[in-house]
């Protein structure tokens, strides 16, 4: 493949998806996607482009910096795309602060404050900043841009982002900030796309994937959300807890006397369906397991899933549809279904064949609230936003 292309990295807390899109003048068209996978040694690459999809075992090894996994990448990538046609890298970054309310070239002082934004999304904020450190020394003079989890969620009101703290606190930056911005900018316009007399609609959005949350829209703009200072805060998670009585942290810090470092591992990383099971953190072997104790995991999963949507339909003053997706949210029809069912009373039935098939309507004819399954694409969003600060279309 050759012209001018713009590639995406969107870090997670154990994966780096990789976007490929050529630059078009209406808005970058995805020719490919890859995937580095950093649960396992060695580390796997895939690729896929058009109809072919590449497995691969990578050389390099993960370490504090990820130039030597950029540059077995890039190698990689060059035998199916032109790199040096490369014209931009754009980045997700999880948590933009009050700093950031849209998309940024990358530059130092950019990085700076980002850095410093670390102890907020420990899970996510560090291995952004690696690859934007990776490119800059393996590609000096490419730009790189920033896509901002927290950003979309700019438009909350004051009553909704304030903690019941002392206002000092509020000021310092203690307050909801929300995330999966990308992900809920992209099914925000989707659906209206797509169902066009639900544009100013009251609706439900669940990002439901190894981080969930949930977020209200209305008429496209975020009104509310479930994780607020944190990427802990919420729905339970594969590993992260969710919302949480604050009064635990204090007995596990003082009289459990386990230090603060304890404490986040224990919140982040063995929390969630894996804390509860004892078993997995991947809900599909949850669902396949005959244990008590993966379907206790799953019924609280799905138990504050349908609870965060009652609150988040408050806040709205009513629900038009509900709409799922990331992985767990697009491709497992009894988590959604233990959900509906949980949420029955609001009116809200599902069509169980298309349920099942994974269909885009999943609601029953007769349901007073609509359902649908969308497939979230981060990326193209991350794409978009690159190309509209910076001079390189084509």
């Amino acid at each position: 493949m050759t012209g001018k292309l713009l590639f995406t990295f969107n870090a997670g807390s154990s994966t780096v998806k990789i976007g490929m899109f050529a630059l078009e003048r209406a808005r970058p068209r995805r020719i490919g996607k890859g995937m580095i996978d950093f649960r396992k040694a060695p580390l796997r690459f895939t690729l896929s482009e058009g109809h072919d999809t590449f497995d691969i075992a990578l050389e390099a090894e993960a370490g504090d910096e990820l130039d030597e996994v950029v540059s077995e990448a890039f190698r990689r990538l060059s035998w199916h795309f032109d790199i040096d046609g490369v014209a931009a890298i754009g980045h997700r970054i999880v948590h933009g602060g009050d700093g950031f309310a849209g998309p940024v070239r990358i530059d130092g002082d950019a990085i700076a404050a980002l850095e410093a934004l670390v102890p907020l999304a420990p899970l996510h904020q560090p291995q952004g900043l690696r690859l934007v450190r990776a490119i800059a020394r393996l590609r000096p003079g490419l730009p790189q841009t920033a896509s901002f989890d927290t950003a979309f969620h700019r438009s909350h009101a004051d009553v909704v982002r304030r903690f019941a703290i002392p206002r000092a606190l509020h000021d310092q930056g203690v307050k909801r900030y929300g995330f999966h911005g990308l992900s809920y900018k992209f099914i925000a316009a989707e659906l209206a796309r797509r169902e066009p007399k639900l544009a100013g609609a009251k609706v439900v959005a669940a990002h439901l994937g190894s981080g969930a949350s949930l977020c209200a829209l209305e008429g496209g703009v975020s009104r509310d959300t479930s994780m607020g200072f944190s990427a802990l805060d919420g729905v339970p998670m594969a590993t992260r807890c969710g919302a949480i009585d604050p009064g635990v942290l204090l007995h596990l810090i003082g009289s459990n006397g386990r230090t603060t470092k304890d404490v986040e591992d224990i919140l982040y990383r063995r929390s969630g369906l894996l804390g509860i099971s004892g078993i997995s953190a991947d809900s599909r072997e949850l669902l396949e397991s005959d244990r008590p104790e993966a379907r206790q995991a799953l019924d609280v999963f799905t138990f504050r899933v349908a609870g965060e949507v009652a609150r988040l339909a408050t806040t709205l003053g009513g629900l038009d549809a509900l709409v799922f997706t990331a992985g767990v949210g697009e491709n497992q029809p009894r988590i959604r279904a233990d959900v509906a069912a949980r949420l029955a009373w609001l009116g809200l039935e599902l069509d169980e064949t298309a349920n099942a098939a994974d269909a885009g309507t999943i609601c029953s004819p007769s349901s007073r609230i609509s359902a649908f399954v969308i497939a979230t694409d981060e990326e193209q969003v991350i794409a978009d936003e690159a190309l509209s600060i910076l001079a390189i279309g084509s």
